[in-house]
């Protein structure tokens, strides 16, 4: 099994630019602004989105936010929908789990597994798979890795959970029990998705805030050709004849700090961002003398996220503004008449999006902004 080799000077140096970089966000998270809501549960979406469209699961952020409020999406067929509600129920568990005081246990990872690919029981969901595994790519249909012989993935997942070492780095234990998973792949399939949730877990669980705003599965959605490529460098095609070398796991530690690097710049610039578009959702409210509370609809509206009365009612109601269903039809109407919002649909199924002040606000605020990726080691 591998573990990490020491950190070089240069290493070191970008894993002191993270830190320091989480510790903004630390800072802005204990503010409690009240856009945040809208900002996680669009970056907890980014987060499903990203690691789902390395299995070739794809849907929009809109539509993970559609299935995240029980609602169902007509842009996605019924498998991928349930697909991307299992990891989105998987991940939930992890956000309750990083909360308290938990033991890894073989038990936990199954259960995430259940979660992540209960839709459909060929998977066999929760159950180590009985025979070997053979990872293909999926573009050419080449065998990049095989997993540990079936009859020793039992003891290698208890060796893997036993295996935290209080000293180490957060970010490099996390890291690191990503890769041994995802190499030993226990699993018959779903592999990938458990290693990535297991990465959010260790990191919310011994990190200082929501694993939410901690994961890179957006960094490794659009650089998924090159997390295969290092995985399979790392991985050498065959856990059962690895040379398990320390050195050998570099490539694969200065892949996950370039990725937490530029996931936490990225953050930043739309933690910014976010902050100046609100300020302008809140200006547009107060100059039309709309209830304060209706900013909540234009938070939503200015990710370019869709609106429904049931989206704003649970959005204040998380704000600690609970309303009624008719206090929120009555708001959302407002905001349409004023032309912030745009209707769509008869009364029943009626959403709303953007209208132009708020998208012309929202862009100007640098909202949608593509991040360029970087590498520090280059």
């Amino acid at each position: 099994m591998f573990i990490a080799p020491p950190l070089s000077i240069q290493e070191r140096e970008v894993r002191n630019a993270i830190e320091e970089l989480n510790q903004e966000l630390r800072i802005h998270l204990r503010q409690g602004n009240r856009w945040e809501g809208a900002l996680r549960r669009t970056t907890f979406a980014r987060n499903v989105q990203g690691s789902n469209t390395i299995e070739g699961i794809n849907a929009s952020v809109d539509d993970i936010n559609a299935i995240a409020a029980g609602e169902k999406p007509a842009a996605i067929d019924h498998e991928t929908e349930k697909a991307l509600a299992g990891y989105q129920q998987a991940m939930t568990f992890v956000l309750q789990l990083a909360k308290s005081d938990f033991e890894l246990s073989p038990m936990v990872l199954r259960s995430l597994h259940f979660m992540a690919t209960s839709y459909d029981m060929i998977k066999w969901p929760g159950r180590y798979r009985p025979g070997p595994v053979y990872v293909q790519q999926e573009r050419t249909g080449d065998i990049v890795h095989e997993g540990a012989i079936s009859e020793t993935v039992p003891a290698l997942v208890e060796q893997l959970c036993a295996s935290l070492a209080p000293e180490e780095d957060d970010l490099i234990r996390a890291a690191m029990m990503h890769l041994n998973f995802v190499l030993i792949h226990p699993f018959k399939d779903g592999n990938g998705r458990v290693a990535r949730i297991l990465q959010s877990l260790m990191l919310g669980a011994y990190g200082e805030f929501a694993p939410v705003f901690m994961t890179i599965e957006e960094f490794l959605g659009r650089r998924t050709q090159a997390y295969y490529d290092v995985l399979a460098k790392v991985g050498q095609a065959n856990w059962n004849t690895a040379n398990f070398d320390p050195e050998l796991a570099r490539p694969w530690v200065r892949f996950m700090l370039t990725a937490h690097l530029n996931q936490a710049l990225e953050r930043k610039q739309r933690i910014a961002s976010s902050g100046e578009a609100a300020a302008k959702m809140d200006e547009l409210v107060a100059e039309a003398q709309f209830p304060e509370r209706t900013a909540q609809a234009l938070y939503t509206a200015m990710y370019d996220g869709t609106v429904t009365r049931a989206r704003y009612m649970t959005a204040l109601a998380d704000a600690g503004e609970p309303i009624s269903e008719q206090t929120a039809s009555r708001d959302l109407g407002a905001l349409t008449r004023s032309g912030f919002l745009i209707a769509h649909g008869d009364r029943r199924g009626r959403k709303y999006s953007a209208g132009t002040s708020v998208k012309d606000a929202a862009r100007s605020s640098g909202l949608g902004y593509a991040w360029r990726d970087i590498d520090p080691f280059e």
